[in-house]
């Protein structure tokens, strides 16, 4: 039986609406109407207030509700970690794993496929973010659990490509030749991360398929003037995305400016990389046996290095809005349609309009998270 959301005002991903209907059949967008053509009689919502967009993507989730995804990978874990994001306007992640034994990855993937079989749908794949890694630009990645990769990573990597969305973030110069084209025919998604590569190394890896760049100017080569560096060739790479973590600490303001401005539209997106805090009354967790506290909004190790993010998406969204200064509209974007599109699937999930999945956030007009929608089911986080 349809139901119908009516909201005051409506972004769809791309215009603005007012009072707006959208008619929803078993968790899908059917029809996206005026509020005055609803039928007579029909189970519909009213929404008095607040801006209603697209459900928020996360491609960067390496914790939340108080689990680490690489010390709990399985099915509960990622269940307290969507329930963990939510309130931040996350209605679809890839749970993320770091640096970590060939094991921990591989229950990490059963887990996904474990999530997604009992219909946990806010859990849409999977990223791994090593360990194929450039020593020198580890960051907080255990230096014992960097390594190259064998043919077995190679064909395990690919394997996963017809069973789940599969993201994986190396070093380009950590692999070998026609790596990144073995990866990228089988449809993982690889971003370069925590590289020291040259110029001519992201030139090659874009030639076999690379997709993007992880956490852009964090943990890679800088641009510099003889050597354009990991930087460089993103800024340069039209054809690539590159996520960004927009916490107030890993980048400069005006660095996401530059970004924004140099990468054609649609190519940025907003990460959280956020850690095992967000959603959890605890301020610090463990990884590797080591402790993470949060101490003025940072998330550092025991020596003050940058160790992840306290942020949600709807954070990441308000610090560009407020602090670097994009128009909301694009932020939004940035929050849904470019990863969705990143993805490969803008043709399901970033939108609202007939044919996409029911996931909304309705925002408040301090940008506060109200409600979200995951296909099609409701869950109220904050009264107007």
């Amino acid at each position: 039986m349809s139901e119908y959301l009516v909201a005051a005002r409506l972004f769809d991903g791309e215009v603005l609406h007012e009072h707006c209907a959208i008619r929803m059949d078993g968790g899908q967008i059917t029809a996206l109407l005026s509020a005055d053509d609803i039928p007579a009689g029909s189970t519909t919502t009213e929404l008095d207030d607040g801006l209603l967009a697209p459900g928020f993507i996360d491609l960067q989730v390496n914790g939340g509700g108080g689990v680490l995804f690489n010390n709990q990978p399985d099915a509960a874990g990622l269940a307290r970690m969507v329930a963990g994001h939510r309130p931040t306007g996350t209605t679809a992640m890839l749970p993320t794993l770091i640096s970590d034994t060939a094991e921990v990855h591989r229950a990490g993937v059963e887990a996904v496929l474990a999530a997604q079989a009992a219909g946990n749908a806010s859990v849409i794949g999977i990223h791994i973010e090593g360990p194929f890694f450039a020593a020198a630009r580890r960051g907080t990645h255990r230096e014992d659990r960097i390594r190259r990769p064998d043919s077995g990573d190679i064909e395990w990597l690919a394997s996963l490509g017809p069973r789940l969305t599969t993201l994986v973030t190396a070093a380009p110069e950590q692999l070998p030749a026609g790596a990144i084209a073995t990866l990228s025919a089988a449809g993982v998604l690889v971003c370069a991360g925590h590289t020291n590569a040259t110029y001519s190394d992201i030139s090659a890896a874009r030639a076999e398929g690379l997709r993007g760049f992880t956490h852009l100017f964090n943990a890679m080569s800088p641009l510099t003037s003889r050597e354009p560096g990991v930087v460089g060739a993103a800024l340069e790479a039209g054809d690539c995305w590159a996520g960004i973590i927009a916490d107030g600490h890993h980048v400069h303001p005006a660095s996401i400016r530059i970004a924004q401005r140099c990468l054609p539209t649609g190519k940025l997106c907003l990460v959280s990389d956020a850690m095992a805090t967000v959603g959890d009354d605890k301020d610090w967790f463990e990884i590797y046996g080591e402790r993470i506290q949060v101490r003025e909004g940072r998330l550092v190790n025991a020596e003050g290095a940058l160790a992840g993010s306290a942020i949600g998406m709807i954070d990441a969204v308000r610090y560009c809005h407020r602090e670097v200064g994009l128009p909301l509209q694009e932020c939004l974007r940035m929050a849904s349609l470019y990863p969705a599109t990143f993805l490969r699937r803008e043709q399901q999930l970033g939108r609202i309009a007939p044919g996409y999945r029911a996931d909304f956030v309705r925002l408040d007009d301090q940008l506060q998270v109200l409600d979200t929608w995951v296909a099609g089911a409701r869950q109220t986080h904050l009264s107007p």
